[in-house]
């Protein structure tokens, strides 16, 4: 039997604390319409007394509880996210909330000899941490577990163009041999990685100058980002993963669309991975002649040139040297994407692409951007959605994994779904990750925004809080910001 690694169960977590972005548009004057269509239904904020730590080790503990993992098999716990507000521990942190919270419990604690990395590139962490995961399994961990969780916060200033796709919450993966869940096949993934300077990005020299997050008193990690030179780099960096896991698998892009049964994407919102698979489908048909009269029928629907257009997208432009040359957001695709926008508006488009994308689709509405638990929590939700339907099976089904961080990287993992699929499924429980959660009134979403403070008081129970903050700055033992934590059973 050959050895596969994947999946075999998930747990998400998101915080109590919902803004309705339907109210969001009431406050500021927003198009309500166009903000559901492009970005989604809500998001969530981290409640005063959590932070990326307490979210990953909930999802941690429940994966173990409620898959009745026996945490002396683990040897791998990988956490991917760019909200650390520790830089130098990570992963250690959320192990050892988990073991003190096992304790309490009664329960058996993570084994000593299980190692804690950190995996930090902008929302392709978590893919990282997952890839660390499987090598692992597949070399010095044969035979035992691993976790990855990722997690993040996205937060963006108010009145800023990124501020209806904020959020927050982590997913944890239990990751083994002969996965119950999802295979994943590495030996033929693809990769794309360039740098590209100023697309998102999070440098602490921000922090120190004038003009960065000047209305909020609290801690804060807004991001910098050029919007339409961003959407540039996420078609390019995607579309060269592809073609990477495309010539790994032998395989033409457009046979495989439409042979693949579902795709899930890195998601900062709701437009964004919808737009970047129709720019992957029309991309594949200028690399195969025999494809090409498809892609000239696009071209004519959108009256542009297919000689412009296959010029285009067999071009490597450099992104990063516009920005150095003082071209940042050239339309360096124009073409190309006046096809890939007509492409939205055929029928082919909403049976290859957009039908593929379904699944979990409008769960996710409810998220908000997760950053680098956005793909793992639409996995999970897709997985929950399909196990709620008893004439679904998706055994056997080919599924299609792209990541995304954000600038210069990507990777498309091909994955399969397993036999037993069902039964982990059904142990997900993302809508009763989403129960607790409570609206937020004008006035306390801008509070929590910009001080951190809530007025209403939460009783945190079955979760992960912070306890206190280190203050001693002794010669001999110095603990100043540290976070202390505490389980509420």
């Amino acid at each position: 039997m050959r050895m596969e690694y994947g999946i075999s169960g998930m747990k998400v977590y998101v915080p109590r604390p919902r803004v309705q972005l339907e109210k969001w548009c009431e406050w500021t004057g927003g198009h309500w319409g166009k903000t559901r269509a492009v970005v989604g239904n809500s998001f969530r904020m981290k409640a005063p007394y959590e932070s990326i730590y307490t979210m990953a080790a909930n999802a941690v503990l429940q994966l173990l509880l409620d898959y009745q993992v026996d945490p002396a098999r683990v040897g791998f716990l990988g956490f991917g996210t760019e909200s650390s507000t520790d830089n130098s521990a990570g992963a250690v942190i959320v192990k050892g909330m988990v073991n003190r919270a096992l304790r309490q419990l009664g329960q058996p604690e993570l084994a000593r000899h299980c190692e804690v990395p950190e995996f930090k590139h902008a929302c392709l962490g978590g893919v990282y941490a997952l890839k660390g995961a499987l090598r692992y399994l597949a070399h010095d961990g044969e035979g035992r577990l691993a976790i990855v969780v990722c997690g993040d916060i996205a937060e963006y200033e108010r009145g800023s163009s990124g501020e209806p796709t904020q959020g927050a919450g982590a997913v944890a993966m239990l990751v083994e041999e002969q996965p119950a869940l999802l295979s994943l096949d590495l030996r033929r993934a693809g990769s794309a990685a360039a740098y590209r300077g100023p697309d998102f990005r999070k440098p602490t020299r921000r922090y120190f100058m004038d003009g960065y997050a000047r209305h909020v008193d609290k801690l804060h990690d807004f991001p910098v980002f050029s919007g339409k030179y961003s959407t540039v780099c996420y078609v390019d960096a995607t579309v060269r993963a592809l073609e990477d896991m495309l010539a790994q698998l032998r395989v033409t892009p457009r046979n495989f669309y439409h042979g693949v049964d579902a795709v899930f994407m890195h998601r900062p919102y709701r437009h964004m991975p919808i737009n970047a698979m129709a720019a992957l489908y029309t991309w594949g048909l200028s690399h195969s002649s025999a494809h090409l009269p498809e892609l000239a029928e696009l071209c004519e629907g959108a009256g542009v040139d297919l000689d412009h257009v296959v010029r285009e997208m067999r071009s490597h432009p450099d992104l990063f040297e516009q920005v150095l040359t003082g071209k940042a957001g050239a339309d360096v695709y124009g073409n190309a994407m006046a096809a890939v926008r007509y492409f939205r508006s055929t029928d082919k488009f909403k049976e290859v692409v957009e039908a593929k994308m379904k699944l979990g689709a409008e769960l996710m509405m409810e998220l908000g951007n997760l950053y680098s638990a956005s793909l793992p929590a639409w996995i999970a939700a897709g997985f929950t959605e399909a196990s709620e339907d008893e004439g679904r099976d998706l055994a056997g089904k080919e599924v299609l994994l792209v990541g995304y961080g954000s600038g210069d990287a990507s990777e498309a993992i091909p994955a399969r779904v397993q036999p037993g699929w069902r039964d982990a499924a059904q142990r997900i429980g993302f809508r009763q990750s989403l129960e607790a959660g409570f609206d937020l009134e004008r006035g306390e979403y801008e509070t929590l925004h910009d001080r951190g403070e809530l007025a209403r008081e939460l009783t945190p129970e079955g979760e992960f809080v912070i306890e206190r903050i280190g203050d001693r700055m002794d010669a001999d033992f110095q603990d100043i910001g540290l976070e202390y934590y505490r389980y509420e059973p």
